[in-house]
């Protein structure tokens, strides 16, 4: 494993990275680092667990965006976790890619294992630090607490020449206290310290302060750099972040739309355009390529099946898109009486590329990677096909068609089960039936017939029959993609699996088969996670 520190000598890199920003036009721009944490906190979030092939595609993603560390996971947690952690390691070159871990040596140990692969490799290992914590989860005193900590530092560095420590639950942590520790983590060898607003319980006022008061009395600060992780239990997360930066902060962990534990952590995506939006006040650059938050951060919300809100800040929907008739004049006149942001500086198109039957590869192609897909030439033909298909259906193909298009090759999209024959018919004052005909990779082949209250009910019955699964669905949404009478639909459904919830989503211009294939691809999720279970089975 070869884990670096960042370029330059540390001292030099550390002064410059925690001096006081002059106000004068020529002081140098000092640079913001961006951790992402999606593929570890955000995916912490209920429902919105990923498969490994997931969580490469957006990693990758994330580099292509431009993050400076990934963290890819926690290694220790479970096999998948950790094996997620070493593919993502082997995969890239850019980003620094980073594995959590408790100050113990077996989590230690094991991040380290994962991260052989990496290029650049950081470890990140945690202790909580207050009062609340040392009593109830931990058990520890103060002097216990810091002892495992310069433990688990030190070892960490034996392993890794990048270490970053965290002292959870920072924000409700004794001033004086939390000094003590990071000063002397910095002695064992941690070159991040990362303070967390662990419960989303601070204001901006009180992180200024705090990080202001941190560069001030932890010993060896001028040879680390200060991070926050902020959480948005209060909704100021983003606004946290940002005082933490003005007082001084130079690296910001956060994920993708803001997903994460409970209400989620800090938008990546919101912190990245204040600084940019607002350069005068803050004078600080991030590497992020801005004009890939909205194709990164549709990947991610279309591999979840999550929805997110129109009036999501940057990157809804709705984020440059004026109905009022005054905002309209205006935005006639010049588009900076209500855009603050070019929508062309996040990933939005100033208009769309309306494409339809007649339309041909290179065109497909051109909006493709626009939207963030960059299919080889095998994978150009089969999307051709399957988008003339579409063509024949619809007047207009739109970018969410063509994003449904894409991620319908997500290889964990596929099989076991896939669907030959589906037929449903439904009375006004009637049942509905549905007769289903599927084929599994191994063979075999089930056709079966069932009556329900409507197509939809009939058809989830009917695979529940032929594949033998029982499916507790918890959830079921239906929304268009597009705009139109033939718009395609997407079904998402979530059931409940041996105390997980596991999610599917199909797409159609029908919806009937929608939820059919939402359906199938839980019921396939579900056999792929009994299969090492029934290979070990098989073995003994």
């Amino acid at each position: 494993m070869r884990g670096f520190l960042l370029p330059g000598s540390p001292k030099r890199t550390m002064q410059t990275v925690n001096q006081p920003t002059q106000n004068n036009d020529e002081a140098p721009r000092e640079r913001v680092r961006i951790f992402d944490t999606t593929l570890r906190d955000g995916e912490q979030a209920p429902g919105y667990s990923m498969t490994r092939a997931q969580k490469r595609r957006i990693a990758q993603a994330l580099a292509e965006l431009g993050v400076d560390i990934i963290e890819a996971g926690f290694a220790q947690a479970s096999d998948d976790d950790f094996a997620a952690v070493q593919a993502i390691a082997g995969d890239l070159r850019g980003p620094t890619v980073c594995a959590l871990a408790r100050c113990q040596f077996g989590d230690i140990e094991a991040a380290a294992r994962a991260l052989e692969p990496a290029h650049h490799a950081r470890i990140h290992v945690f202790i909580a630090t207050s009062p609340l914590h040392r009593e109830h989860k931990l058990g520890m005193s103060k002097a216990q607490v810091i002892d495992n900590a310069v433990a688990g530092v030190r070892r960490a560095r034996e392993l890794c020449g990048d270490v970053e420590f965290s002292a959870e639950d920072a924000l409700r942590t004794e001033p004086e206290f939390l000094a003590e520790v990071l000063s002397a983590v910095i002695a064992a060898g941690a070159s991040t310290l990362n303070v967390p607003d662990t419960v989303g319980y601070t204001t901006p006022a009180e992180m200024a302060e705090r990080i202001a008061y941190l560069r001030r009395h932890v010993q060896g600060i001028e040879r680390a750099v200060l991070s926050v992780h902020c959480h948005n239990d209060l909704g100021m997360a983003v606004a946290n972040s940002l005082a933490a930066v003005g007082a001084g902060a130079r690296q910001v962990e956060c994920t993708l739309t803001g997903i994460g534990e409970r209400a989620g952590n800090a938008a990546l995506e919101e912190v990245v355009m204040a600084l940019k939006t607002r350069s005068e006040l803050y004078r600080v650059d991030t590497g992020i390529a801005t004009q890939r938050l909205y194709p990164t951060a549709r990947l991610l919300t279309n591999l979840l099946g999550m929805h997110l809100p129109r009036n999501k800040a940057v990157v809804g929907e709705n984020a440059f898109a004026h109905e009022a008739g005054i905002h309209q004049h205006g935005m006639l006149k010049h588009r900076g009486t209500y855009e603050i942001m070019r929508p062309e500086d996040v990933g939005f198109a100033r208009s769309q590329l309306v494409l339809g039957k007649h339309s041909g590869r290179h065109a497909l192609r051109e909006r493709l990677a626009t939207l963030g897909h960059e299919p080889d030439e095998a994978q150009l033909d089969e999307l051709f096909t399957r988008f003339k298909t579409l063509a024949d259906k619809k007047r207009e193909v739109f970018d969410n068609d063509l994003e449904a298009l894409a991620l319908g090759r997500d290889p964990d999209a596929l099989g076991p089960w896939r669907i030959v024959q589906l037929h449903t018919s439904s009375h006004v004052g009637g049942m509905a039936s549905a007769t289903v005909k599927l084929t599994h990779e191994d063979g075999r082949q089930a056709s079966e017939a069932s009556i329900g209250d409507g197509p939809v009910h009939a058809v989830l019955r009917t695979i529940e029959r032929a594949t033998g699964h029982a499916l507790e669905i918890g959830d079921f949404q239906i929304r268009s993609l597009s705009v139109g009478g033939d718009a395609q639909g997407q079904a998402t459904l979530s059931v409940e699996h041996e105390g997980r919830e596991v999610r599917g989503k199909g797409v159609s211009t029908d919806i009937v088969e929608a939820a059919a294939l939402a359906a199938l691809e839980v019921v396939n999720r579900i056999e792929r996670l009994s299969a090492p279970t029934r290979r070990a089975a098989n073995q003994s």
